[in-house]
């Protein structure tokens, strides 16, 4: 198994997009005293920042196995009934993946024509994160399903394969 690469692509996008966050909320915070009027902007930007770095942010979690499990059912369970059940697991959430990839596209084919309120682009933008977002999330529990991503060791009590 090949080791797991310190730095992705999700990982240094989400780092940017928080860099980005706390600039825009500092020009917000700024504003704010008798230094400059702040730009009307900073507000909206600052929630669309979030909502990407957040949602792009999850893949990355994915690649490293880092989620929040309750194992405790599945840790008590044979070596290859941990591994058939945390498959199933996998399985089940790449058809959630499948199926909020299909609602973002929907979302963002409905919200294209629609304005941001002080953004100069289509309120799809926000919407394209989700897409974005389940897309790669979607690439990493088929790698991990296909073995080419990262695994623990199915032995290991605390973090399950």
């Amino acid at each position: 198994m090949r080791p797991l690469r310190r730095y992705s692509p999700e990982g240094i996008a989400a780092s940017i997009l928080f860099i980005v966050l706390i600039v825009v909320l500092m020009i917000q915070i700024l504003g704010r005293t008798p230094l400059f009027t702040g730009p009307v902007w900073t507000e909206e930007a600052a929630r669309w920042l979030w909502v990407w770095m957040a949602l792009i942010a999850i893949p990355e979690v994915e690649r490293t196995d880092s989620q929040l499990r309750m194992g405790f059912l599945v840790e008590q369970l044979q070596r290859r009934a941990r591994i058939a059940v945390l498959t199933l697991i996998d399985l089940v959430y790449l058809g959630v993946v499948l199926h909020l990839i299909w609602i973002g596209w929907k979302t963002m084919q409905r919200t294209w024509s629609n304005e941001a309120v002080t953004l100069p682009v289509t309120n799809a933008v926000l919407y394209a994160s989700g897409f974005v977002a389940m897309i790669l999330i979607a690439n990493r529990v088929i790698r991990r399903l296909l073995g080419i991503g990262y695994r623990h060791s199915p032995d290991e009590l605390e973090v399950p394969l």
